[in-house]
């Protein structure tokens, strides 16, 4: 029975992306325990379920799209600063969250196929102004939810495919040397995601129409994960038809990159622009590929240095209130400061 009572409100909400799934001893948070252990039985995976990954910000859904930018950005910092993160105790923390969250993701498709025809978006969720049992009608602990939580699939999203893409190939290289066959294994898995991404016949947003998602986590494009998957791939792989594709001219014109759009100059869970371009950026700064790839990488040179100025409140490009940034456009400053020192 449901014993969802949401006039009281809960004695704790759970923390923003809490893990879900069964946490083991390693749980260091105290006052949290296993939730979530029926996820995905009502799948085609229901043998190994959707157990795992992170609930979103203030409820217990579990939205694919979102947390699969987490992980890239997760891994990036990762790669951009080990040495950090040692030198402070953390970097087996780190790596651990990361592996929890492409644990799940690659629980969300047919890992060990070429090519799918479906992957999962997410897992619970509410209709706006939902009256029934379900994660935003109900604030309450994750352990202690006892209504349906459906799980979504679509057979359409290269938004969604396109990040989810991304974040495996980005940790790839996180667990390159420490774990080389799982490394391998999240290679298989995003060059799958990435074909479903790109297929023709699947290139509408994953969320388009669908109540569970549109309202919550609506993706406005999807050419931008074209660019920001490829080029986590190329990087993954070394495989230059992702870098061809990456800087194919017909991506930063149907995403509007060289517009100077302000909101496209900051990245998002939904705008992956600027942080793929300063990614391609370090590569021609670095590696110097040249011809056929150095006009395009010119151009998003120019453009990373025209965000990374937007930034800054002198220029007034945006409204800033002191003590005020996002976690990633911190992020991109940072490696775009110390790619500024190498050149």
């Amino acid at each position: 029975s449901n014993t969802c009572n949401n006039n009281s409100g809960p004695s704790v909400r759970p923390s923003c992306g809490c893990a879900a799934g069964k946490l083991g001893k390693s749980n260091g948070i105290s006052w949290r325990g296993d939730s979530g252990l029926q996820d995905g039985n009502d799948t085609v995976f229901k043998k190994r379920g959707l157990v795992g990954g992170y609930y979103d910000a203030g409820d217990n859904t579990k939205f694919n799209f979102p947390m699969a930018y987490a992980m890239t950005m997760l891994s990036w910092s990762c790669i951009e600063y080990s040495h950090k993160y040692r030198s402070i105790g953390e970097y087996t923390h780190l790596t651990d969250l990361i592996k929890w969250g492409t644990d799940y993701l690659l629980l969300n498709f047919n890992s060990s196929a070429a090519t799918v025809d479906h992957i999962y978006a997410q897992v619970g969720g509410s209709r706006n102004a939902s009256q029934t049992p379900d994660d935003h009608y109900c604030w309450e602990r994750p352990e202690d939810m006892d209504y349906p939580r459906p799980a979504i699939a679509v057979s359409a999203g290269p938004d969604l495919a396109g990040e989810m893409a991304a974040a495996l190939a980005a940790a790839s290289i996180v667990f390159r040397d420490s774990n080389a066959a799982y490394s391998r294994r999240l290679v298989r898995g995003a060059e799958t995601l990435f074909r479903f991404a790109r297929d023709q016949g699947r290139r509408r947003s994953y969320c388009r129409g669908n109540p569970f998602i549109e309202p919550y986590y609506n993706s406005t494009g999807y050419y931008d994960e074209y660019m920001w998957g490829a080029t986590w791939l190329y990087y993954a792989t070394g495989n230059n038809t992702y870098l061809s594709l990456a800087t194919n001219r017909g991506l930063p014109k149907n995403s509007r990159a060289f517009l100077g759009i302000p909101d496209l100059s900051v990245p998002s869970w939904d705008n992956k622009l600027p942080a793929a371009m300063l990614l391609l950026t370090r590569f021609r700064i670095f590696l110097s590929p040249g011809y056929p790839y150095e006009d395009m990488l010119r151009m998003y040179h120019n453009v990373t240095a025209l965000n990374m100025c937007s930034y800054l409140p002198q220029f007034a490009v945006f409204n800033w209130t002191k003590g005020t940034s996002s976690t990633s456009t911190c992020h991109l400053s940072l490696i775009s400061t110390s790619t500024r020192e190498v050149n």
